[in-house]
């Protein structure tokens, strides 16, 4: 099971991600668990420093940005 943490303070855009990843997960079958980091500390523990940010299983693949759905199936995949 994959760990998809959103890290965001809950602006429109990190929910735009958080809706765009969990698309993308439920579209390849991928079984997860969505985690939302929205404490500012635990997200400047990630070295993110501008949101909304996608990391899995703790690793960080995009910072800034809200990917789309298909972005999003490409770095899963």
């Amino acid at each position: 099971m994959k760990k998809i943490q959103i890290l965001g303070t809950g602006c429109p855009k990190c929910k735009k991600l958080t809706d765009n990843a969990t698309a993308a997960a439920k579209s390849l079958g991928i079984e997860h668990e969505l985690v939302k980091v929205t404490d500012i500390n635990e997200i400047m523990k990630f070295g993110v420093m501008m949101t909304p940010g996608l990391a899995v299983d703790g690793k960080v693949l995009s910072v800034g940005k809200v990917l789309s759905v298909e972005e999003i199936k490409k770095l899963f995949g």
